[in-house]
């Protein structure tokens, strides 16, 4: 892997588990013949040689053949002013596999949605644009911090 390129973790060493128990298929997915682990965790090692976990695997977003990481698009929403708070999930999408969709928070005098989409469009590729922006008062969170991505899913799945 390249400086600053995105891939998953694996690790491999005696601290390592050696499956799961009772489910050989879930180890067999998990930990390949060669004993290293996949972590399921996206990472980029930069010059020094630090590592940053930048996602998570299961939650990348597969839109037309890419992967895109909501952690990148929710910081590309941050950066902007007034942008107080933002998730992003894939809506699914029989044609593209998944639409990267935005659930956001503003303070008052915040960006409305054009000014988000030409933000995007000036800072990321085409395929890491927004296909939907939702404002909201609330982000789901586990009292870590963590986006829950699974309420946003199961509201939009509510609203079909």
């Amino acid at each position: 892997m390249d400086i600053n390129e995105e891939g998953e973790l694996w690790v491999k060493g005696p601290q390592v588990m050696q499956g799961y128990l009772n489910n050989a298929d879930a180890t067999a997915e998990t930990i390949p013949e060669d004993g290293w682990l996949r972590t399921g965790d996206i990472a980029r090692i930069d010059a020094d040689g630090y590592m940053f976990i930048v996602d998570r695997l299961k939650e990348l977003i597969k839109y037309n053949g890419f992967q895109v990481a909501p952690a990148e698009l929710e910081a590309t929403l941050l950066a902007m002013d007034r942008v107080t708070d933002a998730a992003v999930i894939g809506l699914p999408n029989d044609l593209a596999g998944e639409l990267p969709i935005a659930f956001v928070i503003c303070a008052d005098g915040g960006p409305d949605e054009a000014s988000i989409h030409a933000h995007f469009n000036e800072n990321l590729a085409t395929y890491k644009q927004l296909h939907q922006i939702r404002f909201v008062d609330e982000i789901p969170k586990s009292a870590s911090g963590k986006i829950l991505r699974r309420f946003l899913r199961d509201q939009v799945a509510a609203e079909d």
